[in-house]
């Protein structure tokens, strides 16, 4: 109970700072301190998430309070307490209730504030996550989407790739090919968990990378493509090389895990020569191939007369 009341008191201490005061009423984050089952701190946005409003404030509630029932929080604590032993953060979804009576599914990320005390306060971080649930669970959402990353498959992909391939349309469509140098050394070293994690933030950066009329997909394992409408080859290097500079910065924090990788990156301009979507995702492949074997972390670009020559040798 001391440790407890030393964790709370610490918390309470950190709210007179002014500028930690402006982050929990400003921050368009919906975030807490949580320390013995109890929110010590929350975000404005906490509370709304939860239809508190200022005189229903979620500061010093018990956490059950967001739960649905009993079992659904005592698992939660359960999930909290085997993961932060093991040095890994929690990210999970759960059915939260608000104040109303109201249900939603939210997803919750949590971590110790100090790692060398486990057992001490966490920061919760809730998203609203009922209408993206949804659409996960749907069958054509399944049957279109990579289940890890939450971007295009590579079926979903190739079809898209089929609507300009030998199309008759004169605007210029390129593809990206982009493969992770050393992912294997992430997966070996941290396990599957953590890799996945990785995946999915990676995917988030691609696709903030390009415009919400490209397409970003993950192809197989550490590989992934973007379909690049209406851009030409000179623009289409430039967004590679935008790509592969943002994965050179790219750190994944989870828990104790740290990872980083680096990016080889393929480019190629849609031509008549390439007839199918397998020929321009070989095409943009081969481009990335060469990449790796200048080293890795660069951009090369697939040239049409250069391969039929290739070819022809």
């Amino acid at each position: 109970m001391a440790e407890d009341q030393a964790s709370l008191e610490g918390v309470r201490m950190s709210a007179h700072d002014p500028r930690f005061a402006a982050l929990m009423q400003r921050a368009p984050i919906a975030m807490a301190f949580v320390a013995a089952q109890r929110f010590v701190e929350v975000s404005e946005s906490f509370n709304h998430l939860f239809g508190h409003v200022d005189d229903h404030d979620l500061k010093g509630a018990e956490t059950r309070a967001v739960f649905v029932s009993d079992p659904s929080h005592n698992t939660w604590l359960e999930r909290l307490g085997t993961s932060f032993k093991a040095g890994q953060v929690v990210d999970d979804e759960f059915e939260l209730v608000r104040r109303d009576g109201s249900r939603f599914w939210g997803r919750i990320q949590a971590s110790p504030v100090d790692w060398a005390g486990v057992d001490g306060e966490a920061l919760w971080i809730v998203q609203d996550v009922t209408a993206a649930r949804a659409a996960r669970l749907a069958p054509t959402w399944t049957a279109k989407h990579d289940p890890v990353t939450e971007l295009s498959n590579r079926r979903e992909f190739e079809r898209r790739l089929s609507d300009h391939v030998g199309s008759r349309r004169s605007e210029p469509v390129s593809v990206l090919w982009i493969d992770l140098d050393n992912f294997g050394e992430i997966v070996s070293g941290m396990g599957t968990e953590t890799a996945d994690h990785f995946l999915y933030g990676l995917g988030q950066l691609l696709q903030a990378k390009v415009r919400a009329s490209d397409t970003v997909a993950r192809i197989e394992k550490d590989r992934f493509a973007v379909l690049l409408p209406d851009c030409d080859q000179h623009y289409a290097e430039i967004v590679a090389e935008k790509i592969r500079s943002a994965v050179h910065g790219f750190r994944l924090r989870w828990g104790l895990h740290r990872a980083r990788t680096k990016a080889s990156v393929g480019v190629v301009l849609l031509h008549p020569t390439l007839e199918t979507p397998d020929a321009v995702l070989a095409a943009a492949s081969l481009a990335c191939g060469e990449a790796k074997a200048s080293g890795g972390d660069c951009v090369r670009i697939f040239v049409v007369q250069q391969a039929a020559e290739a070819t022809s040798s």
